[in-house]
């Protein structure tokens, strides 16, 4: 687990980030059950092709893994539930309104402890990329790489004189 602040990452999902633009993110908490806390603890869990939707007024996070916890015997909980995102009325509104809009979804970016110990996940509200815009980030990186070894050869180089 990476310490980032005063937070604690649990899991970053890598890929959100190269398939989707962000145009916004959210702090939420979560809603979880028994051993669930204790599996996120131990950094057990996975949000690959996970994504949130607004249901009758509240947000839902499908598909985020969380492996169960190996001491937690039969009262262990389901890896793939559904589970329930705790935002603030407002926001949720808010959400309803972007969600509505042509291209928007919601994509879970990490998961996190933050400085009080409480789960919380990082939403973005986010917009798909197209397979060009994605080329074009990748040939983008590539180049900005080649620019850097070249810059710490030159600066080798300079140094020997």
């Amino acid at each position: 687990m990476k310490k980032v602040g005063k937070n604690r990452v649990v899991t970053v999902n890598r890929k959100a980030r190269h398939d989707y633009f962000i145009e916004e993110t959210y702090e939420a908490g979560i809603a979880l059950r028994g051993t669930e806390v204790k599996s996120l603890r131990a950094g057990k869990a996975n949000l690959r092709d996970s994504f949130a939707r607004i249901e009758n007024g509240e947000v839902i996070l499908y598909n985020m893994h969380i492996s169960p916890f190996e001491q937690g015997n039969r009262f262990n909980h389901e890896p793939k539930r559904d589970r329930k995102l705790l935002l603030h009325k407002f926001e949720i509104n808010k959400l309803i309104g972007k969600t509505k809009e042509k291209g928007f979804t919601l994509v879970p970016l990490k998961v996190y402890f933050n400085e009080r110990n409480m789960a919380k996940v990082e939403l973005g509200l986010a917009k798909g990329k197209h397979l060009y815009d994605k080329r074009k980030e990748i040939a983008k990186r590539d180049a900005q790489r080649e620019i850097e070894k070249a810059f710490q050869n030159h600066q080798k180089g300079k140094d020997r004189f």
